[in-house]
């Protein structure tokens, strides 16, 4: 509500919460904010029947943990303006946070420039990196070509959604100025953990981009950061479940690559040679999880003191056109 571009409407889908979420979303409904509720189908689905109600030209993705600078859009739109197509994608500064946004951490990537689609994608899988999902600015155009949400992805929806529109796109733009706030959390939606469900979604969309990045280009580096990508991934299927680990070594091999046996930090190889990888796997979950729960505390105790978050006024609009 507080964005600087004033011609906005901010659609609220509450997708099965259960605890006051509907209720505090109402309190905010009027001209400008619609606010709608559906039982539980999972983000795709509330991020499907937003782009169904919504009207503009151009659409601003926001997860519910996730903040935007007050002035994000009008910079976006600033570059749009200027670029003379709907077919151009958009990319702001994003930076980490816990609970004070003025402690937000902006790291620029090699994805923090203007690019090619081909070149966009490659950068992204042969370095590990990404764009984070409220960074972009859509074109309606654009999203009709990509076509809708994957309901099916209970993990990594927006890394295949987005290899679809930028596949699509004409070339990606990147906006300095513009900034998103992501929050950090101990189970945000990107959180695969050791559910098999959404393992299992997450390699159906390994699959799905794999593909719609090789009909594009099928070279020699592209085939070569497909491996690397799966390689990246590896990791969190082995060895528990060796038939997606050996579809992974088919597939690299298809792809004139080698997947080599995922390899642990000095702090767990002990206990992988002792107890198993199993158990090497689930002691490094526990640590990272009561790690990143101190370190959640430890903030939000910082930011209970300061009462303010110390930060600069942020608009928290849900879907933008």
């Amino acid at each position: 509500m507080a964005q600087t571009w004033p011609r906005k409407e901010i659609i609220i889908v509450d997708d099965g919460s259960s605890d006051q979420t509907l209720a505090v979303a109402r309190q905010f409904a009027g001209k400008e904010v619609s606010v709608v509720s559906q039982p539980n189908q999972g983000a795709a689905a509330a991020r499907n029947k937003a782009y169904s109600l919504c009207q503009g030209d151009y659409i601003q993705w926001l997860d519910a943990d996730d903040l935007l600078s007050h002035d994000k859009m009008a910079r976006q739109m600033e570059v749009l303006s200027r670029s003379g197509s709907r077919r151009v994608l958009v990319s702001s500064a994003w930076g980490n946070f816990w609970y004070r946004i003025c402690e937000a951490q902006f790291c620029p990537t090699a994805l923090w420039c203007d690019l090619s689609p081909l070149e966009w994608m490659t950068r992204k899988w042969e370095q590990n990196i990404f764009m984070q999902t409220g960074a972009w600015l859509v074109s309606r155009e654009l999203t009709e070509a990509a076509g809708p949400w994957d309901t099916r992805l209970l993990a990594d929806d927006d890394g295949e959604y987005f290899t679809r529109v930028i596949l699509k796109s004409e070339r990606v733009v990147f906006a300095p100025e513009a900034k998103v706030y992501y929050r950090r959390s101990l189970r945000g939606l990107a959180y695969v953990g050791r559910s098999k469900k959404k393992k299992e979604a997450q390699v159906l969309g390994m699959r799905l981009q794999i593909g719609y990045l090789r009909s594009v280009e099928d070279s020699a580096r592209i085939r070569a950061a497909c491996v690397t990508y799966l390689q990246t991934w590896l990791p969190y299927f082995y060895p528990e479940m060796p038939e997606i680990v050996e579809e992974f070594r088919r597939l690299a091999a298809t792809l004139g690559g080698q997947l080599q046996i995922p390899r642990l930090t000095w702090k767990y190889a002990w206990i992988q040679r002792v107890f198993g990888w199993e158990a090497a796997k689930r002691s490094s979950l526990l640590y990272n999880q009561c790690k990143s729960f101190w370190v959640n505390a430890w903030y939000k105790a910082l930011f209970l003191l300061d009462n303010n978050g110390c930060g600069e006024k942020s608009g928290a609009g849900g879907r933008r056109p």
